[in-house]
């Protein structure tokens, strides 16, 4: 595993948040060096989502109809759903959150697509920014292990991001 003490995380990604009532959907795309299989693995394994992902997960996220139980890291929030749709490597949907992956040129274009009440999307952009880093660490064979929940939300590296995502979603 990587020192943590030397993660930083890279600058605010391409997001866009579409507006609708109490909840929006936050749109936030990483392109990764890494092919869309190995992406594709490290969104349904469970070992290695527990390496990256804000939740731990019970189920198969690899099977459309699937029951899901995700249990949000340091928050004890529980979701209960069901696998919508498996496209491999392409698509993977469930709850409130979409992942597309993209080749391109050798790596992948990863998009999610997740429900967030509009009070705390920009928290969401930078703790999934995050997430992301941390994934594309994983996946470089560099691990820094999971950073989510309160613990994230405690690095300055997050509060930086948090205020940029505010800013260019318009959410102060």
């Amino acid at each position: 595993m990587t020192d943590r003490t030397e993660y930083a995380p890279g600058p605010v990604s391409k997001a866009e948040v579409r507006k609708g009532g109490e909840k929006w959907t936050l749109i936030l795309v990483k392109e990764l060096r890494h092919a869309p299989a190995l992406v594709w693995q490290a969104l349904v394994d469970p070992a290695q989502l527990r390496e990256w992902a804000p939740y731990e997960v019970e189920g198969d996220l690899g099977k459309a109809g699937s029951a899901l139980k995700l249990t949000w890291v340091g928050t004890g929030v529980v979701t209960q759903a069901k696998v919508v749709r498996v496209d491999p490597p392409r698509v993977l949907e469930y709850a409130d959150t979409k992942w597309e992956l993209e080749a391109m040129g050798g790596g992948t274009r990863l998009t999610l697509w997740a429900t967030i009440d509009r009070r705390f999307v920009s928290w969401g952009a930078a703790g999934w920014h995050i997430c992301f880093d941390v994934l594309d660490h994983l996946l470089s064979g560099a691990p820094v292990g999971r950073l989510a929940g309160g613990d994230v939300m405690q690095l300055g590296a997050w509060q930086r991001l948090r205020g940029e995502y505010t800013k260019q979603f318009g959410t102060e």
